[in-house]
């Protein structure tokens, strides 16, 4: 998860996690097909911790299974490459614990790349843009940044890139931010006119106010949140890791696969 113009868009397809598909492709304990290495006989295995509660990017179905734009995006990759995957819902207060403790080779959960992270992870090259975005109550009117801070209660993901940017305009410790664990909760409470608005990635809540679009939500695009870019993260110096990605993407990209998955995610 995803720093952080004044454009107001009734309806888009996707928020730093936007337009999802409806089935899952990639179950939790699903692992994409690959070959094997010709001179080992074995094929190398990446566990992929993933904060599935972020649509389109990754979310979890009826059938508990892990399905996103990052999920088809990784599985097509390993086949590229020659590696299988497996998939854990891992909450996003955990993630990156879960990488440095080992119990995952790499998160897939629409990470914003930063250069704070950059410090105790590597990321590999950029797969997605977005920005961040105010999502707005049907009653209230925000234009700019100034509407925004006379607003009374405003929401954000804990730790994600809108709470910084939510930071940058309140203050660290402003009572005007209210933090929430999940983005399915944060935006439970905006429909439940707990919040006047919430903050987070373009693509997620373009996603969301495309499938809502009977309850008068609108998405307002900041000029002062400045464009983010999202990578799969490794553990620090996993240079045979993140070497294997950044070429399994580039194949994909030229290949054409990335821009199906694109499309089917975010197709307008």
């Amino acid at each position: 998860m995803k720093l952080n113009h004044f454009v107001v868009l009734g309806c888009v397809s996707l928020i730093l996690a936007a337009c999802g598909g409806s089935g899952g492709s990639s179950g939790s304990n699903q692992t994409a097909s690959a070959t094997s290495d010709s001179a080992s006989g074995s094929v190398k295995v990446l566990k992929v911790g993933t904060d599935a509660s972020f649509a389109p990017f990754e979310s979890m179905n009826e059938k508990q299974e892990i399905y996103g734009f990052d999920i088809d995006l990784l599985n097509e990759m390993a086949k590229v490459g020659g590696f299988k995957l497996e998939f854990k819902h891992t909450p996003w207060d955990g993630i990156f614990a879960s990488l440095n403790n080992r119990d995952v080779d790499i998160v897939a959960s629409a990470v914003t790349i930063t250069d704070e992270r950059k410090n105790t992870m590597d990321f590999t090259d950029s797969y997605y843009k977005i920005t961040q975005v105010v999502m707005v109550s049907p009653n209230k009117d925000v234009k700019t940044v100034e509407d925004l801070t006379k607003l009374t209660r405003v929401g954000v993901v804990a730790g994600q890139t809108g709470d910084f940017a939510a930071q940058k305009i309140f203050g660290a410790t402003s009572n005007q931010i209210a933090r929430f664990d999940s983005l399915p909760l944060l935006i439970k409470e905006v429909e439940n006119s707990g919040l006047d608005a919430a903050i987070s990635d373009s693509a997620v809540i373009a996603h969301h106010i495309k499938n809502n679009a009977g309850k008068g939500f609108t998405m307002v695009s900041i000029p002062d949140f400045e464009e983010e870019n999202y990578g799969f993260a490794v553990r620090k110096g996993d240079t045979e890791t993140l070497n294997l990605l950044n070429q399994s993407l580039k194949t994909v990209r030229e290949n054409g696969t990335y821009a199906e998955i694109e499309k089917k995610y975010f197709a307008q």
